[in-house]
């Protein structure tokens, strides 16, 4: 093995790019042909390091999708959980997070995209499908949606 194959430093150079799920670097390192013993060593050797903790990650990812795209919990929870965190690290993330301003942010969410407020049936359908698929619970996106109207 060369040095440029030793599993750390394929692990470093993934890393490189910007912070990675311990699942996202064992399936990288795995897809590059590093045997499973070796690719569990350099798990372990990054997360002493301190370059691999996914409770970490979990918090930044939640601050990061709600504050730069307006994601709800529910979004989060989903994307967090399909990178392969684990769920007591998402639930904790997402716990850290005060979701009481949710609804604010369902609100801001609609009023960027929509000056006005729906005006018809088809707009307000259109508007909640919207914040679901931005991953609002649908209670706050009705809420929003006639909060915004309210506005």
């Amino acid at each position: 093995m060369t040095r440029s194959d030793n599993p750390v430093d394929l692990a470093f150079r993934f890393l490189g790019r910007r912070d990675r799920t311990v699942a996202e670097v064992r399936a990288h390192l795995a897809k590059k042909g590093v045997e499973e013993a070796d690719v569990e060593a350099a798990v372990e050797e990054l997360r002493d390091m301190g370059y691999l903790d996914d409770a970490r990650y979990a918090h930044r990812f939640v601050e990061d999708r709600v504050n730069l795209d307006g994601w709800g919990s529910e979004r989060i929870e989903r994307k967090l959980v399909e990178l392969g965190v684990e769920r007591e690290h998402v639930s904790a993330a997402l716990r850290g997070r005060d979701f009481g301003t949710e609804l604010d942010a369902a609100v801001a969410l609609l009023q960027r995209r929509w000056r006005e407020p729906p005006a018809n049936d088809r707009e307000r359908e259109k508007a909640l499908g919207f914040l679901v698929r931005k991953g609002y619970d649908l209670e706050i996106a009705y809420d929003a949606v006639r909060e915004h109207a309210r506005a």
